[in-house]
């Protein structure tokens, strides 16, 4: 039997999540928190094959919860929610020891396909989930230009196109250029997916 663990502090967000990963087949129970430290207190006594987290929660919040659990023990299995674009908190998560991570509005089929592999793939845990797509990413890093790692390094401090321009002296649609270059050899979807993925490959520190 496998148990997933939903913690947000939103009521109405918790709920939402709960239902959909009640439709995933194999997720057999689904329990909710409220904060990350309610998620550590019951991690002994219950420890749920899965935890979905948000990233911002009151107290210690969903990255430090999920630095503390994965640190105390390492076969936790932690994908972070977070609203949009939220690169720098996905960033941070990844880091922190979370296997991947579902925006807030994700569509079920989204959240079915992240749980599932999440559950049933031993494999997962070397790739970050993704968002938009339905096959985990590869775990191989790509080779990035100099000038890549500078965009990449911008979006992970969530700098805009235009902002990495000025910064770097180029215009902001020769950064669109090497964005969409950078996202094409990485396999990311959008600028949350490449900076995660930058922390997971060693890119980012």
């Amino acid at each position: 039997m496998s148990t997933v663990l939903v913690c947000d502090d939103a009521p109405l967000a918790r709920d939402a999540v709960r239902r959909a990963v009640a439709l995933v087949p194999g997720g057999d129970r689904v329990d909710v928190a409220a904060s990350g430290e309610e998620v550590l207190a019951r991690w002994d006594r219950e420890h749920p094959d899965l935890v979905l987290m948000d990233v911002r929660m009151p107290g210690i919040g969903g990255i430090e919860a999920a630095r503390r659990l994965v640190s105390q023990h390492p076969d936790a299995v932690v994908v972070m929610l977070t609203v949009a674009q939220d690169g720098e908190a996905v960033a941070h998560a990844v880091a922190a020891g979370a296997r991947g991570f579902l925006t807030k509005d994700a569509t079920r089929e989204e959240i079915s396909t992240t749980v599932t592999c999440a559950l049933e793939s031993s494999e997962w845990g070397a790739s970050v989930a993704p968002v938009r797509t339905t096959e985990p990413l590869a775990g191989r890093p790509p080779l990035l230009t100099e000038r890549e790692m500078q965009v990449l390094d911008g979006m992970s401090r969530g700098q805009s196109n235009s902002e990495i321009g000025k910064e770097l002296f180029l215009s902001e649609d020769t950064i669109k250029t090497h964005a969409r270059r950078l996202f094409r050899k990485m396999g990311a979807a959008d600028r949350a997916q490449a900076a995660a993925l930058g922390y997971r490959w060693g890119y980012l520190g």
